[in-house]
This record gives structure tokens, C-alpha cells and sequence, in this order.
């Protein structure tokens, strides 16, 4: 049974740097969100609303990655207590 799931592993791709920078940074938010009222939606819909970001599109992921890395250390602030969102009608 061992060779079985060795070998899954083996075919299973592999997660480019950036996307492994990108998931701690999702998971560094969700942390941070069980301290911040609202902030879990607000995370997995910006989340979500950027996965559509074709993995060739470089520069644009690299640029969203380091506007989130900001985002965190902006919410990490001991003066941010909760997070609201407006949206447009339509």
C-alpha cells in the first residue's frame, strides 16, 4: 500500500515557489481573521476573485502577491479591529 501512494506522490505536480508563497500568505490572512470581524469573507472573495489570474501572467500574480503581503501587515495593525466592504449597486 506504501508504493502505491509513493508513487501518486511522485505524479502529483509540484507547486511553483510562488504559489507556495501565495498559499502561506492565504493561510497567514486566515489566521489573522479569527481575530477580525468580517475579514474571512473579505479574504476568500479577493482570494477567489484573483485565482482566475493565468499562471503565465507572471507579473501580475507576482504584483498581486506583494499588494496582499502589504494588505496583511496593514491588517496586522493593533488599530484595525474589524473589516467592512462596500460594493456598487447595480
Amino acid at each position: 500500500m506504501g508504493g502505491l501512494f509513493r508513487s501518486l506522490a511522485v505524479d502529483m505536480p509540484k507547486h511553483s515557489q510562488i504559489q507556495l508563497q501565495i498559499l502561506s500568505l492565504y493561510k497567514q490572512f486566515l489566521k489573522l481573521s479569527k481575530h477580525k470581524p468580517g475579514l474571512r469573507e473579505v479574504i476568500r472573495h479577493e482570494f477567489r476573485k484573483n485565482a482566475s489570474t493565468p499562471r503565465t501572467d507572471i507579473l501580475r500574480v507576482e504584483y498581486q502577491y506583494r499588494l496582499g503581503k502589504k494588505q496583511l501587515e496593514n491588517l496586522k495593525n493593533s488599530e484595525v479591529d474589524s473589516v467592512g466592504v462596500f460594493e456598487r449597486e447595480k
